[in-house]
């Protein structure tokens, strides 16, 4: 039993590590091909977030999914360094959005060299990915657009807010399928396409990334909360800070509309407020990390995880499946 990827993922065959390990090794070096720009500056700027390192959760999902096929089919690897470039882009981007300092462990890059040249990095990732995509054909050009748009619009629904009522939680979830759920299906999906595994198993990785991908990111929302800032590379309670929504405050909310209670009042009217001075910041996690709001975020987590693992029954049994089922589970550890 090796360990490779992210959470520790432990693959229990050296036929399926030798390939992860080549191939993820594989999308490293064509990432740092792809971040390559004339201009010096470019590059130090497009490898900035490359080169701090990160999970690589993504090109994970497209090396596993593509095991049901022919994993050295010569898409697979090109197809992994779309999505991660893709990923990586829209890090940029939110960064300036939410305003935060620190990403993997270093500081951001609108810390580093303002809003306008992280934009502008974030664009210069989006232009390498579709380079590289190019070269894969029209069907893939169309489901990486697809994919974007649905990402793009599920931020445009987190800044613009729920339609007058709409559940809260529902919209959020909708968020997420759209800004996470999307491009980890499509990981799904082009390891598999690309490997030239069946329609159905196409269909059923690709549903299966939908889901993990929500799973994936309700941790990061308990993370948020939860962590000490080793296990996520932000600082701790930054979406907190930033008066972003995230799951355990969508809960919070729901709890205060449904029973009023005192003290869960005086916790909302202390999270919505100013939390610009550390000491309100600090209280706000620490009454948060006590509250049940932050138990029923992980039980969300453990659903769709859940729902992910479902997904995968119909799948012959094998080392690549027990893989994709052991990252349901890394992913609900995560989430404590």
């Amino acid at each position: 039993m090796t360990v490779v990827g992210p959470f520790g993922l432990s693959v229990r065959d050296q036929a399926l590590e030798a390939d992860v390990q080549t191939g993820l090794a594989a999308v490293e070096a064509g990432l740092l091909d792809a971040t390559k720009s004339d201009v010096p500056f470019i590059t130090e700027a497009a490898q900035h977030l490359v080169l701090a390192g990160g999970k690589r959760f993504r090109p994970l999902l497209v090396m596993l999914a593509a095991q049901f096929g022919d994993p050295y089919a010569p898409g697979v690897v090109p197809s992994a360094v779309v999505v991660e470039l893709t990923h990586l882009a829209t890090l940029y981007h939110d960064d300036v959005m939410d305003e935060a300092a620190v990403r993997r462990g270093v500081a951001s890059a609108n810390t580093r060299w303002g809003n306008s040249l992280a934009v502008l990095t974030g664009d210069f990732l989006f232009a390498r990915a579709s380079h590289t995509l190019a070269d894969l054909g029209p069907e893939a050009v169309r489901i990486q657009a697809e994919a974007f748009e649905r990402l793009v619009t599920g931020q445009i629904l987190e800044t613009a807010g729920p339609q007058e009522g709409r559940d809260h939680v529902d919209h959020y979830l909708d968020v997420l399928g759209g800004k996470t759920g999307s491009l980890v299906a499509v990981s799904c999906r082009f390891g598999a396409m690309m490997s030239g595994a069946d329609e159905s198993v196409v269909d059923i990785l690709t549903q299966y990334g939908e889901r993990l991908g929500v799973a994936f990111q309700l941790a990061d929302d308990v993370l948020d909360i939860a962590s000490d800032g080793h296990e996520s590379g932000k600082t701790p309670g930054t979406d907190l800070r930033e008066g972003v929504p995230t799951l355990p405050v969508l809960h919070l909310r729901t709890a205060v509309a449904a029973h009023g209670r005192p003290e869960d009042v005086a916790l909302l009217a202390l999270v919505e407020g100013d939390l610009t001075d550390d000491a309100r910041h600090a209280e706000a996690l620490t009454r948060l990390r006590a509250h049940a709001c932050l138990e029923q975020a992980r039980q969300d987590t453990v659903r769709y995880a859940e729902e992910a693992r479902a997904m995968l029954a119909p799948l012959p049994e094998g080392y690549a499946k027990s893989a994709l089922r052991e990252l349901c589970d890394a992913v609900v550890h995560r989430a404590g």
